[in-house]
């Protein structure tokens, strides 16, 4: 029994002394997994095997993890095809945003089909993100319109979505929005909600969207092209930001930023080094938040080191991408889905 409580007590002991740090990844397997013509830019696990993604020509559906078998049903609307840049869920559903007039917000119904929840017609009308912080609440985000970000919220499970009123959101500067490139210019941990722009801007609300502050960083944001594209958090003061401007991928001035205070300020990382531009960074889970890998039509880049030095690990190209585990996630893009093996 004593040998017993010591091998019980070594165990605890070095399970406690266990600290995550960074995967030290040098190389990365590509196998694709669907292949079609439509452009891919949101995809999320609704589960630790089940992939949901949406795409161009009114494209949705899911990929098993497990078997690699693919379902996918082409939504239309009125004799239109709409595409869709968004996707988010709860425990229970699926949702899907689509870009352009008419926005239209779809989750799966009790009947055994994607229901319209929310639509919104109108010049200017364009939306780009979409994530849920709980069963309950979610946020969708949009391009500027009469002097403000367009941004709706759920409070019941995604039953209904209310545009937020200009008068509770920071002026934004003319034709500012956001990049509907990977579904990531925006990210919740906790209570927080941080979006980031086409102006640079991070715009942050820390009850939910119920009130909002606007952060100026660094990032380039001259032009219209230009901005930030995709940012992560690992914790609710950790995070990274990239950009740049996707009409010159190979510019690498102030295009990745980090803030280590909740995005109250933000620091200029690996300026002028590599990557130029991408479209997508997330931290790589299990690493301590020591790892990124980022991902654009210019190939796949990792970092051991919050993203102070970066190594271009593949010249395949994606839109986005999401971790199923440490090592494995799931990468989209246009005409295909893939899943990435890193180490």
């Amino acid at each position: 029994m004593r040998k017993i409580a010591l091998l019980v007590l070594i165990i605890s002991m070095a399970a406690c002394g266990s600290k995550e740090g960074s995967h030290q990844y040098n190389e990365v397997f590509v196998t694709p997994l669907f292949e079609d013509s439509v452009s891919i830019r949101a995809i999320e696990f609704l589960d630790v095997q089940t992939l949901a993604f949406a795409g161009s020509k009114g494209m949705y559906g899911t990929l098993d993890a497990n078997s690699g078998q693919i379902r996918s049903a082409i939504m239309e609307f009125e004799g239109n095809i709409p595409e869709f840049r968004a996707v988010g869920h709860t425990t229970n559903d699926f949702f899907m945003l689509s870009v352009g007039s008419p926005a239209l917000l779809y989750k799966t119904g009790d009947q055994g089909a994607m229901e319209l929840v929310y639509q919104e017609e109108g010049e200017g009308v364009f939306y780009d993100s979409m994530k849920f912080w709980n069963d309950l609440e979610g946020i969708a985000i949009g391009d500027s319109m009469n002097g403000c970000l367009s941004i709706i919220i759920t409070r019941d499970g995604g039953k209904q979505w209310q545009k937020l009123p200009c008068s509770v959101l920071p002026k934004s500067p003319k034709g500012e929005g956001a990049f509907a490139a990977s579904n990531t210019n925006v990210d919740l941990v906790g209570d927080n909600v941080w979006i980031g722009t086409t102006a640079g801007n991070i715009y942050h609300s820390s009850d939910k969207g119920r009130t909002w502050n606007v952060i100026s960083t660094p990032i380039i944001s001259n032009q219209p092209t230009e901005g930030i594209y995709s940012l992560d958090f690992f914790d609710d003061r950790i995070g990274y930001a990239i950009g740049g401007d996707y009409s010159n991928p190979n510019l690498k001035k102030a295009n990745k930023m980090f803030t280590e205070d909740g995005g109250r300020t933000w620091k200029l990382k690996a300026n002028g080094m590599e990557p130029g531009y991408k479209s997508c960074v997330q931290f790589v889970p299990g690493s301590g938040g020591m790892d990124l890998v980022a991902v654009g039509f210019t190939g796949i880049s990792y970092s051991k080191d919050q993203g102070s030095t970066w190594s271009q690990l593949s010249e395949e190209g994606f839109y986005t991408l999401r971790f199923l585990n440490d090592s494995v996630a799931y990468a989209a893009g246009r005409d295909r889905i893939a899943k990435l093996v890193f180490r």
